[in-house]
């Protein structure tokens, strides 16, 4: 037996959400019936993001356990045959037994997009919320920097909804604008039920100025769903992708294994004279994540995530390790080697 992760994108026009429903067919009960036909056993597969009706997705992410001989990374090729043509496997691995999409910790990154003129585009009909009133930015801008952070989101919480705690913490929350669309791009460690629409339709409201920035405040304290906005249109929303915790620290565990042994040939070209080439590398790096020990030198490895790509930069240091930006423009040039 053993445990298949796979990164699912799909658009949801045609589906009632993810989850199996008897209302209507969805993205698990399609993939569930074309994965027990593929590998002849019965499969019921666990999804990271149990999204809305209409709701779409670039990188959900999925588990099912299996006794199949295919090698977990031939399945996505042999799945996508019998796919319909709005839902694609990106990706297939083998991953732990006790590695688990929804109860791992995790960050969610969700986007929605607004069409922001005077009339529709067909051509963005099924991925963007039409909105025909001008919208004002900044003031969206202002009013989400208020959610950014650990509230209690119970204003923002549809009925219905099952969970111990509505605590959650948003990490990210932009709001930006190219051409006619408006973008808002939320990232946090969990979701409640239509939380990221409600917030949205929130945001739409301070945008048309019918509440100001400073309200968003007042509907957190309320906890009431009552004070905060409509929920805007599944339509409009999108997936983006999940990154687990332990996935990031394993890729940076291996990435520093691959790269240690570059570090040591590339040490000649940081020289004495070389700091400030260093401080250019490595200024936008905010810390330093491991140091790397050998007999001879000390490695500081930075590393510094986008999304699910890493940048590595290498600079080589004196004897005592230095574990922030502060404690490394403050060294003395002449503490670096040859």
């Amino acid at each position: 037996m053993k445990r298949v992760r796979l990164i699912i994108s799909y658009d949801g026009t045609n589906y009632c959400g993810w989850q199996i429903q008897k209302n209507g067919i969805t993205v698990e009960e399609i993939i569930n019936r074309e994965l027990s036909s593929l590998l002849k056993e019965d499969i019921a597969v666990i999804g990271a993001s149990r999204t809305d009706s209409g709701v779409h997705a670039v990188a959900n992410v999925a588990v099912f356990d299996t006794d199949t001989k295919i090698p977990a990374e031939k399945i996505s090729f042999a799945l996508n045959q019998r796919l319909p043509d709005d839902i694609r496997i990106q990706k297939s691995e083998k991953v732990p037994q006790d590695f688990h999409p929804r109860y791992c910790n995790s960050t969610k990154t969700y986007e929605y997009k607004i069409l922001n003129r005077r009339f529709p585009d067909p051509l963005n009909r099924l991925y963007t919320h039409f909105v025909y009133l001008p919208l004002d930015v900044d003031k969206m801008k202002k009013a989400a920097e208020y959610i950014v952070g650990e509230h209690d989101f119970a204003s923002f919480c549809s009925a219905g909804s099952q969970v111990k705690t509505t605590v959650r913490t948003v990490y990210t929350l932009d709001v930006s604008k190219e051409n006619d669309i408006i973008s808002i791009k939320i990232s946090g460690n969990g979701f409640l039920y239509n939380m990221v629409r409600i917030i949205v339709g929130t945001l739409l409201k301070v945008g048309l100025s019918v509440y100001p920035p400073e309200h968003v405040k007042e509907i957190l304290d309320s906890k009431d769903r009552y004070m905060a906005g409509p929920k805007a249109p599944a339509r409009g929303l999108t997936l983006i992708g999940i990154e687990y915790e332990e996935w990031r620290n394993k890729m940076f565990e291996k990435t520093t294994k691959k790269y240690s042994k570059m570090i040591f040939r590339t040490k000649k070209r940081y020289k004495i004279g070389n700091f400030k080439n260093i401080k250019k590398h490595i200024k936008n790096c905010k810390k330093i994540k491991k140091i790397v020990l050998t007999r001879k030198f000390s490695y500081c490895i930075i590393h510094q995530y986008c999304d699910v790509l890493c940048t590595l930069v290498f600079c080589v240091l004196a004897k005592a390790p230095v574990r922030t930006w502060n404690e490394l423009k403050n060294l003395d040039k002449q503490n670096f080697r040859r």
